[in-house]
């Protein structure tokens, strides 16, 4: 097993004897065996052991196991407890999620801190079977039977070329003690429950079950990436990203004939689901406007085509104390300086040679506002600004008196006259001094606090993306 061990590491180019590799080492027989082949390769580890605290003196007994393993072997050991159950309740997740998440968080920590090279974990193809019949079962796509990459990043999963049964032989054969988790015993968890009653049956069809698997997986992994080949022409092609918004020309979809793959592909990594995608192109050619919302991002389809950006409907406001600091708001970054004698001379040498309309960045010797050539810094009269001040999402009913105007305006009815994108206005934030609006950020200041010939001293504010 060891050459197969040395063999499938090279041929994947998992990590090298002189890498520092970190172990994820359970105390179960996975793990134990994994450490064992690590030492017995000569290879230079550490481990990493996070006890959750999930079954009371077993996970204690887990723990002093590893802990002794690592001081008769004299192997650097890091042990990181976690209150699992409160963290699963709190984030809305599954325990087993939840310890996941602990767990790879934790594990690029210490990758960082340490400078281990790569994390290896003790998954091996008995579990990538499972992990490919719990896909099916839960309605995943073609990626889904590909099974547990070898390789994701810094992760590495040496283990993956051993059976659950060779893993058992080494150990016996080895004499190598491990600890037992009695919960694998059970049938509590759906993983469990295929592993004890679904595997039997499917290799009692097909006595080469693993041969057989392999050869699939190794398929369904080159069709994949042939499937990702097409996307990334498909996005060279259709996607551009601007002033941190994505967008997808309504062209990509001339020719899809109803088929929603290509989009859901893409857009799954902003947490789409499929049917979603579905919807969305079924929306396409109806009136724009329509959202759809993920947990992190909304899409709306615009006039010539579909934008992405991050929700910001959960966003806070923010309160602006004082000048010359950074603040932040979903993904904007707003910064605010005292302005120079300079500035304003620069500032009134602009307007007088007509290169800028007052100080809002638009371009209007057409006579038209123009939502491209706006600028995404102001300069304001000091004089007339009180702080604190308030950065925060636009709402209806706001109102403000638009530079030039001469009369107040509603933000909603301004949008509208602007032909604001839909995505654009829903990320819209305004900037108030004394309650009334100064600055709609990136957009249009507040006539009432525009630079005049009485103006001494300046502030200026800039808005970008993180």
């Amino acid at each position: 097993m060891l050459d197969q061990f040395l063999e499938f590491v090279a041929r994947h180019r998992l990590c090298n004897k002189s890498d520092a590799t970190l172990l994820a080492v359970s105390g179960g027989i996975d793990s134990t065996v994994m450490f064992y082949l690590f030492k017995e390769a000569g290879f230079k580890v550490g481990v990493a052991h996070a006890n959750f605290q999930l079954r009371g003196a077993e996970s204690e007994g887990d723990q002093a196991f590893v802990t002794q393993l690592c001081a008769t072997f004299e192997v650097p050991l890091f042990v990181r407890r976690f209150d699992t159950e409160k963290y699963a309740w709190e984030k809305s997740l599954s325990i087993q999620l939840a310890a996941r998440e602990l767990r790879y968080v934790w594990f690029r920590e210490l990758i960082n801190q340490q400078g281990y090279t790569h994390i290896a974990t003790a998954h091996h193809f008995d579990d990538s079977m499972e992990t490919v019949l719990l896909n099916l079962a839960r309605g995943s796509g073609i990626d889904g039977l590909a099974g547990i990459p070898v390789k994701n990043g810094l992760i590495i999963r040496p283990m993956m070329f051993a059976s659950r049964k060779q893993v058992e032989h080494y150990a016996d054969l080895h004499g190598i003690v491990w600890r037992e988790d009695a919960s694998n015993q059970t049938d509590n968890y759906q993983r469990n429950y295929i592993r004890h009653h679904v595997m039997p049956h499917l290799r009692a069809l097909n006595p080469s079950l693993d041969v057989t698997w392999r050869k699939g997986s190794q398929k369904v992994k080159l069709e994949s990436m042939i499937i990702q080949d097409a996307v990334d022409v498909w996005k060279g092609k259709f996607v551009r990203e601007e002033n941190g918004r994505l967008r997808v020309s309504k062209d990509a979809f001339a020719a899809a004939s109803g088929n929603p793959v290509m989009l859901w592909r893409y857009i799954r990594d902003f947490g789409f689901n499929f049917e979603q995608a579905t919807d969305i192109l079924q929306s396409i050619p109806g009136q724009s406007g329509k959202r759809f919302y993920s947990i992190s991002h909304l899409l709306v389809i615009d006039r010539a085509e579909l934008i992405i950006v991050l929700r910001g409907d959960e966003w806070s406001e923010v309160l602006v104390e004082v000048l010359n600091q950074t603040y932040h708001m979903g993904h904007w970054t707003l910064s605010l300086h005292a302005g120079s004698a300079d500035d304003l001379d620069a500032f009134r040498r602009a307007i007088a040679a007509e290169t800028v309309a007052e100080n809002n960045g638009f371009s209007t010797s057409n006579g038209s506002e123009s939502w491209k050539t706006r600028e995404r810094q102001v300069l304001l009269d000091a004089a007339k600004v009180s702080f604190p001040l308030t950065w925060r999402k636009w709402k209806n009913g706001d109102h403000f008196y638009p530079l030039g105007l001469g009369h107040r305006k509603k933000l909603s009815d301004l949008f509208v006259d602007m032909k604001l994108p839909v995505a654009d206005k829903d990320v819209a934030t305004v900037v108030e001094s004394g309650g009334e609006i100064i600055w709609i950020a990136g957009l249009r200041i507040d006539d009432r606090f525009k630079i005049t010939d009485a103006t001494t001293n300046c502030i200026s504010l800039n808005i970008s993306d993180f």
